[in-house]
C-alpha cells in the first residue's frame, strides 16, 4: 500500500520561510514525477512545483525565485524549501507522486499558514 507521509507545514510570518517534506513509502517501481499543489479557500487546487525523474523541474510563475523544488531518490522523498513567503501562499500543500505512467497518488496535506 502506497503512503505518502508529508509535514513541515506550519504557521510562518511574511517573509518568512518553510520546508515541506514528502516521504513514499511501499512503492516498487521506479517514481517519475514528484511535486507539490495546494489549494487556498475557495479557489481550486493549483501545480507549485514538480520535478521528474531526469531532473526536470518547473514552478508556478507566482513561486519562481522564491520556492525550490528538490528529491531524495533513495529515500523517495521530495523537498519544497519556500522562502519569502507571502500571505497569498496560504493553503493546504499536498505532495503528488506519479508511479510509472499511470499510478497517481497524493498526500493528505499540510497546511501552511502566512500571517502579514
Amino acid at each position: 500500500q502506497v503512503q505518502l507521509a508529508e509535514s513541515g507545514g506550519g504557521l510562518v510570518q511574511d517573509g518568512g520561510s518553510l520546508r515541506l517534506s514528502c516521504a513514499a513509502s511501499g512503492i516498487t517501481r521506479s517514481i517519475n514525477v514528484m511535486g507539490w499543489y495546494r489549494q487556498a479557500p475557495g479557489k481550486q487546487r493549483e501545480l507549485v512545483a514538480q520535478t521528474t525523474s531526469t531532473g526536470t523541474s518547473n514552478y508556478a510563475d507566482s513561486v519562481k525565485g522564491r520556492f525550490t523544488i528538490s528529491r531524495d531518490n533513495a529515500k523517495n522523498t521530495v523537498y519544497l524549501q519556500m522562502n519569502s513567503l507571502k500571505p497569498e501562499d496560504t493553503a493546504v500543500y499536498y505532495c503528488r507522486v506519479v508511479v510509472g505512467v499511470f499510478y497517481n497518488y497524493w498526500g493528505q496535506g499540510t497546511q501552511v499558514t502566512v500571517s502579514s
